[in-house]
């Protein structure tokens, strides 16, 4: 999972006062102990493997004393094991679930400064793969978990945390989609609460806001193909299938879809308009209300912001020819969309053969199984109680709605019927934001900050 949200051009108005709340001292310790084994597992997509980490977390399970028969091990393969368990409540409430994903993207000793699957702070964050997307939640899930047990807390529904496999990687391996189709009963809830939504600081430290994700944008990838008899080098043609190819792509990086907002994205830029004391800020206002001239200012502004109030399509890979000396038989493109919940695949394919404007271009949706987004609904118990939270552990800091234009779980539960929240309460700095790239890290400070803040949520949902 990957969002970056750029605050180049804002005046930061909001900050906020030292946190009020922190884990004791020994759940510190535990979260920071899960978390070091977790980022020391390697459990990228290709080179690593999810199992040792859901056998890692069933060990501290088992030390805190929950019975085998609330822990579930297992996976589409053998070396792609999920973990689910259970605190078992009263029953007056459906269940809540504590998501978080256990593997990571993989990463080069020769890209890093440091070993990447060593577990290493200094200067004030924690280093490894897996520091922030998606093993700081994963250690806090599993500590929140465990200290609710020895407290003895008995709350109004299950708390279930379930760490999976593979959301980076995807495809028959994705845990969420495993346990949907053969354990939905383990996962079954009434709402879920996942990566997707963390903090926005300035670079000075201020934070600016803690945001929940309410909605996300899905993925759709088409293949772009021109096929062509080819021929010898010596004679070329005009109907040559890397021309078509790049006349066809040409248009495609030329062309915007629709500018548009949502409920969700309404209200984000609705918010971000009450924290920009800039010029942009009347712009952001009108952009909530749904001023296109607006919305035209906002999205050359930011390419964040551009990514929000549009679907986007852009070439992500290219092939082509066979020999130097002969012409092309072959020319193919993937094109990566990632589409608004709104906007249909249909429609994507219908806009994209339209933009083409090439009947030689013959465009096919790579992964058709995909369906359209579902958003979740802005249920106000949820607000309240993350509101609540985030007054406690970070006061005088708004908390505002967003779709990620990434993409997380979420977008397997929400299709069957399980809303689903990305919170996390850990606050990063836009342009330092190191998901799935090099030294990936974590302020050490915010991870202890995120702990208080998720327990304390959890804790808020769980009871009356």
């Amino acid at each position: 999972m990957l969002r970056t949200l750029s605050f180049l051009l804002l005046t930061v108005a909001a900050s906020s006062l030292p946190a009020q709340i922190m884990p004791p001292q020994p759940d510190q310790q535990l979260a920071h102990d899960i978390y070091k084994e977790f980022i020391e597992i390697q459990s990228g997509y290709t080179t690593g493997a999810t199992t040792p980490v859901a056998e890692a977390a069933a060990r501290y399970l088992r030390a805190a004393g929950f019975p085998a028969s609330d822990i579930f091990l297992g996976g589409a393969k053998p070396s792609k094991f999920n973990l689910v368990v259970r605190l078992h409540g009263s029953g007056a409430k459906r269940p809540i679930l504590l998501l978080a994903h256990t593997d990571v993207v993989e990463a080069k000793r020769e890209d890093w400064s440091m070993d990447p699957f060593k577990f290493i702070e200094k200067d004030g964050f924690y280093y490894g793969r897996g520091t922030g997307d998606d093993k700081a939640q994963a250690a806090v899930w599993l500590a929140t978990i465990i200290r609710m047990k020895r407290e003895n807390f008995h709350p109004d529904r299950d708390i279930i945390v379930a760490l999976t496999a593979d959301e980076e990687g995807g495809g028959p391996f994705n845990g969420v989609d495993w346990l949907l189709k053969n354990h939905r009963d383990l996962i079954d809830a009434d709402f879920a609460l996942n990566e997707g939504g963390w903090g926005e600081s300035s670079p000075d430290g201020k934070k600016i806001s803690n945001d929940l994700q309410v909605s996300e944008k899905y993925v759709i990838n088409f293949t772009f193909e021109v096929r062509n008899k080819g021929g010898h080098s010596s004679m070329p043609v005009p109907d040559n299938a890397i021309y078509h190819l790049a006349g066809a792509l040409d248009r495609l990086g030329k062309f915007g879809f629709p500018l548009k907002t949502n409920e969700v994205t309404a209200a984000y830029f609705d918010q971000m308009a009450k924290i920009q004391t800039g010029p942009m800020a009347a712009d952001l206002s009108q952009v909530s209300h749904g001023s296109q001239p607006a919305m035209q200012k906002v999205a050359a502004a930011s390419p964040a912001w551009n990514s929000t109030l549009r679907t986007t399509c852009v070439a992500t890979m290219l092939a082509g020819g066979h020999a130097l000396n002969a012409l092309p038989q072959l020319a193919t493109a993937s094109v990566n969309c990632r589409v608004l919940p709104e906007d249909s695949p249909q429609y994507v394919l219908d806009t994209l053969i339209k933009v083409v404007a090439d009947p030689e271009v013959h465009i096919a949706n790579a992964n058709p199984e995909n369906a359209a987004g579902v958003p979740s609904p802005m249920r106000p118990d949820i607000l309240a109680a993350v509101k609540a939270a985030n007054s406690d552990e970070f006061p005088g800091v708004p908390v505002l709605p967003i779709m990620v234009v990434g993409a997380t779980d979420g977008h397997y539960l929400r299709p069957a019927g399980i809303p689903c929240y990305g919170v996390q309460g850990f606050f990063f700095t836009p342009d330092d934001i190191r998901f799935h790239g090099r030294d990936e890290r974590m302020p050490v400070k915010s991870f202890y900050e995120g702990q208080a803040f998720l327990y304390d949520l959890v804790k808020r949902l769980a009871t009356p």
